[in-house]
């Protein structure tokens, strides 16, 4: 009889205590995906939603093919992702540069944070008109928008971050005689890091939201002006295609911060759920 090493024994314990092999978490959430689809489909085959009120999967995915071979789709993309990009150039470094003015120096708290509190209540919809008086019809306005969403999560999250690292390590570094410089490169920005990433992710959700708003309201193409020439047509499936779509990007966006994450904050561990 073969004799089982211990480290054999543990781990048939364990499957036996988790029920067998375990399913790879990227099945589980495709699984989820899958069957909502499923069952939209499948609700649709039964008539409800009325057709003029929700196409079905099967209509979204022929519409989504008529729109790439026409090149429509490719096109509203590639001009939606420009505007979002160009925000987002302009306003995670905007950001940035007033959280750690207010963060990092008390006067510079009194000076900009009660005006950025103020500033970020405003909602996408009551300043996108005067966004078009002051920058006219044509890209400046969505991009100012999406800077304007950017901003905010970028500012706060980052002064946060700032605020809450550890009094005791910069007093620490202090005594070594570091710069205000060294001091902010090698404590402050590091202890902050975490709290900017997350506002970095929480900044591309809004970028297109800000987007969505801007495109719709003023709009002379892109993945909105998609939308809006669909709900003038009634077209449920283009517009759901273009629903869709955003989300992809905004997942990819996600995505595309979540490495960063693991890249830059790989030194700490985290918990990861049970």
């Amino acid at each position: 009889m073969t004799a089982i090493s211990d480290t054999g024994l543990r781990e048939l314990s364990l499957r036996g205590e988790r029920g067998g092999l375990r399913i790879p978490r990227w099945t589980r959430r495709v699984a989820v995906v899958v069957a909502l689809v499923a069952l939209w489909q499948l609700v649709s085959a039964l008539g409800w939603p009325p057709e003029n009120t929700l196409s079905s999967p099967l209509q979204v995915a022929g519409a989504a093919v008529d729109l790439i071979s026409g090149g429509d789709l490719g096109e509203a993309m590639a001009t939606s992702v420009t505007r979002v990009a160009t925000g987002l150039a302009l306003g995670v470094p905007a950001g940035l540069l007033l959280a750690l003015t207010s963060g990092l120096f008390r006067a510079g708290e009194d000076l900009v944070d009660s005006p950025m509190q103020m500033l970020r209540t405003l909602p996408f919809l009551g300043i996108t008109p005067l966004f078009i008086l002051w920058f006219g019809v044509g890209d400046t306005p969505k991009i100012a928008l999406v800077v304007l969403g950017v901003c905010f999560p970028v500012y706060i999250n980052t002064f946060v971050g700032i605020r809450n690292v550890d009094a005791k390590l910069v007093e620490a570094a202090r005594t070594f005689d570091r710069g205000r410089w060294r001091l902010t490169r090698s404590v402050i920005i590091p202890g902050a890091l975490p709290n900017i990433l997350v506002g970095v992710r929480l900044a591309l959700g809004t970028a297109w939201l800000a987007l969505v708003v801007g495109e719709q309201i003023n709009a002379d193409g892109g993945i909105g002006y998609l939308m809006l020439n669909a709900q003038n047509n009634l077209e449920t499936d283009t517009i759901v295609v273009c629903l869709v779509l955003y989300a992809l990007l905004g997942l990819s966006s996600d995505l595309i911060v979540r490495g960063l994450e693991r890249l830059l904050l790989s030194w700490r561990q985290n918990f990861a759920g049970a």
